[in-house]
């Protein structure tokens, strides 16, 4: 380690460096989604292979993937394949296998990664959160005792165990296939 000269006062902390994450904090190249064929990443992603698009698995009319930018490690969303923005905007079907898949979600991060709670949700419109507002998604959070340090407090930083290929794998073998 060597003496860097600038501004302040030297102190005993390390430092953990992720600026690739200043891209999102920014909002560069934030798509819209306001579309397919619009930079809809939930409209790309199931173009893709699973492995590509860190999906964990697809049902008749929604899927399971990974978040780009997990709160917790095995954190998933549940997506429509169809282009909706609303909750009340889907049908029955979709309503449906959005609620089986979540329970699976569930099954699988406990399973896979021994959760032992969650945060399940949606944010519904830019006002409430939601990142990409034109295509609904469900959050699926996995939750551990302790989960919670410093460092999103302090350092706006978060400490993943795993990569997130791992994990797409991790819950790929865990998920429950359907039968027939």
């Amino acid at each position: 380690m060597h003496d860097q000269a600038g501004a302040g006062e030297p102190d005993n902390f390390q430092r953990l460096w992720t600026p690739h994450r200043m891209a999102y904090i920014k909002g560069e190249n934030k798509p819209t989604g306001s579309g397919p064929g619009d930079g809809c990443p939930f409209c790309e992603i199931p173009g893709m292979s699973d492995e590509d698009g860190l999906i964990v698995a697809r049902g008749s009319v929604v899927y399971a993937v990974l978040n780009l930018y997990p709160y917790n490690s095995g954190h998933l969303m549940v997506v429509p394949f169809r282009h909706v923005s609303g909750y009340d905007d889907l049908d029955a079907a979709e309503v449906a296998e959005l609620g089986a898949f979540t329970q699976q979600a569930l099954r699988a991060l406990r399973k896979a990664g021994g959760a032992q709670g969650f945060n399940v949700g949606m944010n519904l419109g830019q006002v409430a959160g939601a990142g990409i507002a034109a295509h609904l998604h469900q959050h699926v959070v996995p939750r551990w005792g302790g989960d919670t340090n410093f460092m999103p407090v302090v350092a706006r930083t978060k400490v993943l165990p795993q990569m997130l290929r791992d994990t797409r794998q991790l819950l790929a073998e865990v998920w429950e296939r359907p039968a027939g």
